[in-house]
This record gives structure tokens, C-alpha cells and sequence, in this order.
């Protein structure tokens, strides 16, 4: 009895002290303290002790550790949510700035295997007078250019080299804008003859040619009934007037009434129509269409009625007839050759034979990460490739200068960072004094110093880096019939 007596109060004397005890002392700590009344030790612990079944704590106490937890969950749900959105926002940012420093790398990789395959393309045409076909040799391995300076071959079938930089691998490819119609050169029967080709009924192409020509040309009177007229545009959300111009660029097919229906789908995407127009015209301005690398709807274009010619032809250009050893592909050096295999009456006869405007592509890769370089460029040197068409040049340029009045030397006609040389005018890429003079002193009086002459072989008419190659669009089952379908 006495012994419990003196336990009791020790007890009290305990909570006595607890109560008497400043906060300060204890500070915040989520501590509990447990006194052991059976051994009479304190024992100080960061955990808080299971409270005892037959003293349980009180409903409030109770309350208030349940809060605690639910409250500190729900803060690491939302530290955990936090961080989840910071890391991906630091992943993408990460990422962006990667490819940046890596195109900065390998833009200079791939220019100089520009200007390598452009030295070769010169002194493949020194040697035959003209450039015909990659088929000659420049456009295959090992006379393709990277080949024939020297690089080292990693997969040579595919034209694939290492670079001047052993982390980077080149590849170097060829497409004859040449090969295609020269869209500021094309008429109402061209027009009409693809079309027809294509399948499409008399009066859609009434309507589409009527739609077309009323955009490019300036007073042009529409010949079918319900074709869009000038003043049809006036009335739309954005009103606007033709340009009366050729296209400056493909994009501009989606402004034009009743092309727009055809050309795109209901969510506004390309279609097969467009991707075929895109792939038998260009927007650039050249005297003929060489026959040596000529878009498969080309000879539909020209009034062709004579399959067979149209699959002989096809045939010799790829070498599926044989008619070499190993079935290399053909190209034709004379006209006389077209007429030979064809006949005189052919309308491929009329197309030309060596190339006037050829688009050069450098990709350059190191793992994942890749640049490409896409130069369009006009041959033969001298003036008498593939220019701009005049009209272009009729728009004033915004980076014209007040010293000298003109169009700067190059001329921007896409967001997609694609620059133009004024017309194949030897001031954009030959260094000529007057080039020089534009973007003078503020006064323009001041004499411009001569620039030394750099006799540059080619006139540089389109220069894309990275631009998007949208992918194919679905092909559609209607309106695309026809002998070429």
C-alpha cells in the first residue's frame, strides 16, 4: 500500500512538472513522451507511442494525429506532382537546347559537304558539257561526289560517308526540279490534260483549271460556269484580291476557292491531289522539263495518249528494260535518242535533256540527333537555268535598303528558314562590288569597297536547313482514276 502510495505521487509529481514546463523548452518536435510508471524511466522517442487499450488518448487527440498525417500526405502528393511537371518541363527544355547545339555543330559538317559536292558537280560538268541525269555517274557510288573527293565510305550503296568530324555521318542526295513542269510556264491545256488524266470529270476540270489560272493570272476570265470569280474572295472572313501572280508557294492552294475543296480533306490536310500537283509542278521559272528525270504525270500533262510509250519510257529511265548490262538505269544526250526509242510523233519530244535546276540534300547524323541542308540550285551556270519568275521580285522586299532602292540580295519566302537568290543575279553569290554597296553607310554616299569576284559556279535559288517533310497523306479512292492513277 505504501508502495503504491509513493507511486501515485511520484505521478503527480511528474505531471505537476509537465504542466509547469515552458513551451520553448520543448520546442516543436513532433516527440512523444512516455512515462514507464512499472520501471520509472522516461523514454524520449520521435515516434508517438501506441496509446494503451485500457487508457486510450482522447477523441481529440485523436482527431489531431489523424489530421497531422492526412495533411503531410497530402503535401507530398502535391511536392510529388510538382516535381513530376518541373522534371518533364526540364527534360523538354533540355532537349530543345540539344538540338540546337547540335545542329550548330553539324551545320557546318554539312556545308562544307555542299560546297564539296558542288566542286564535283563542276567538274563533272566541265567534262561532259552538261549535266544530264545522276545516272551518269555524279548521282551513284563511287563517282558521287562525297565519293570522289574522298570521304570514307560507310555504307556506300546508300551514299552514306563519315564525315570530316569521325562522329558524324553524310549522306548527300539529288532531285531534278528540273524533272518537273515549270508552273509560270504552264497553260489552260496542260492544265486540263493532267487533270483528265488524273481521272477527274470534264466539268471539275473546267472549274479547277478556271480556279488556277484566275489566281496566277492577272485578268483572266473564267470559261465555266460556277468557277470562282475576283470578287468571290471579297467576301469571305478575310477579304482579300488574287495576286495575279504565279505561286509563290503551295501553300497559297489553300486559299484558292474550289482547289481548296479538292486538294485538302475535311480536317484540312493534304491529299493525294495535292501531293500529286506538289510532285508534277514546280514554282520556279525554267525554259523545258528534262525528260532524263521527268514526274510521272508529266507526260499525262503533255496530252500523252499512248500507255505503252508512256511504260517504255518509264522502263529505259529506270533500266527495267534491260536494255543496258545489269539493267542500269538510261538517261538520254540528245533529242535524237528521244525519237528513237519513242518515235517522232511523241510528246516527250518536245521535253529537254539535261537538267536546269537540281536540288541538293545534306543530311548529316550523329546517333538520334540529325541536320539537313536542302540547296536548290540553278545550272548551267551563266544565266540560262531555272530562275524566280519576274513576278516574285514585283512584291517589294521587306529587307530592301533606302541606298540602293532595290531588292536586297536574298530574299526570304518562308517561315521555314529558306532564303532566295534575286533572280540568278550574279550580285547574290558571286561577290560583285555592287552587292557589296547594299546595306552601305546610312548616308548611301559613301563609296562601297570592291569585293573580289569569287567566280562561284552556280546560283544558289533556294537554301533550306531543317525544314519538315510532311509525311504522305492517305491516298483517296475517289477522283484519282485514270491512266496515271
Amino acid at each position: 500500500m505504501h508502495s503504491n502510495t509513493n507511486t501515485h505521487s511520484q505521478s503527480a509529481e511528474v505531471g505537476r512538472f509537465l504542466r509547469n514546463r515552458r513551451p520553448l523548452e520543448f520546442g516543436r518536435w513532433n516527440l512523444g513522451f512516455i512515462w514507464d510508471l512499472d520501471i520509472g524511466i522516461w523514454n524520449l522517442s520521435k515516434r508517438a507511442a501506441a496509446p494503451s487499450l485500457a487508457n486510450p488518448p482522447p477523441a481529440a487527440l485523436r482527431f489531431r494525429r489523424a489530421s497531422i498525417i492526412i495533411v503531410v500526405l497530402v503535401t507530398m502528393s502535391f511536392a510529388a506532382i510538382a516535381m513530376t511537371v518541373f522534371m518533364d518541363k526540364a527534360f523538354n527544355d533540355i532537349a530543345v537546347e540539344k538540338r540546337a547545339a547540335d545542329a550548330a555543330r553539324m551545320r557546318l559538317e554539312a556545308y562544307s559537304a555542299m560546297e564539296t559536292t558542288i566542286g564535283t558537280l563542276e567538274d563533272y560538268r566541265a567534262v561532259l558539257g552538261s549535266l544530264h541525269s545522276p545516272n551518269e555517274g555524279w548521282g551513284v557510288s563511287p563517282g558521287d561526289p562525297l565519293g570522289f573527293a574522298g570521304y570514307t565510305a560507310v555504307d556506300p550503296d546508300n551514299l552514306i560517308y563519315q564525315g570530316i568530324n569521325p562522329d558524324y555521318t553524310v549522306q548527300v542526295t539529288f532531285e531534278d526540279e528540273s524533272g518537273k513542269l515549270s508552273l509560270p510556264h504552264t497553260n489552260a491545256t496542260q492544265l486540263t490534260n493532267l487533270f483528265t488524266y488524273w481521272g477527274l470529270d470534264t466539268d471539275t476540270t473546267a472549274k479547277l483549271v478556271d480556279a488556277l489560272l484566275g489566281w496566277m493570272q492577272k485578268d483572266y476570265v473564267p470559261t465555266s460556269a460556277g468557277s470562282p470569280q475576283p470578287e468571290d474572295y471579297d467576301t469571305g472572313d478575310l477579304p482579300f484580291s488574287p495576286p495575279g501572280r504565279p505561286l509563290r508557294s503551295f501553300d497559297e492552294l489553300a486559299s484558292i476557292d474550289y482547289v481548296r475543296d479538292l486538294f485538302y480533306d475535311e480536317n484540312g490536310r493534304p491529299n493525294e491531289l495535292y501531293r500529286r500537283f506538289v510532285e508534277t509542278f514546280s514554282l520556279y521559272d525554267f525554259a523545258s522539263t528534262n525528260i532524263n528525270n521527268a514526274a510521272p504525270d508529266v507526260m499525262g500533262a503533255l496530252g500523252s495518249q499512248d500507255p505503252s510509250s508512256d511504260q517504255k519510257l518509264a522502263d529505259f529511265l529506270s533500266g527495267a528494260d534491260n536494255h543496258t548490262t545489269g539493267g542500269a538505269p538510261g538517261w538520254f544526250a540528245s533529242k535524237a535518242e528521244v525519237s528513237q526509242l519513242l518515235g517522232g510523233d511523241s510528246p516527250a519530244v518536245s521535253l529537254g535533256i539535261t537538267i536546269s535546276a537540281l536540288r541538293i540534300i545534306v543530311t548529316v547524323r550523329q546517333g538520334t540527333s540529325s541536320y539537313r541542308l536542302n540547296c536548290l540550285v540553278s545550272l548551267p551556270p551563266g544565266g540560262n537555268g531555272a530562275k524566280m519568275p519576274a513576278a516574285w521580285s514585283q512584291v517589294r522586299s521587306p529587307y530592301a535598303t533606302a541606298a540602293s532602292g532595290t531588292m536586297g540580295a536574298t530574299n526570304s519566302v518562308s517561315s521555314s528558314s529558306v532564303s532566295t537568290s534575286a533572280n540568278a543575279s550574279s550580285s547574290s553569290n558571286r561577290g560583285s562590288s555592287q552587292a557589296a554597296g547594299v546595306g552601305g553607310g546610312a548616308s548611301g554616299n559613301a563609296a562601297a569597297a570592291p569585293v573580289q569576284n569569287l567566280r562561284y559556279p552556280y546560283t544558289f535559288l533556294e537554301i533550306r536547313e531543317n525544314d519538315i517533310i510532311p509525311p504522305p497523306a492517305p491516298i483517296i479512292s475517289t477522283g484519282t482514276g485514270g491512266n496515271g492513277g
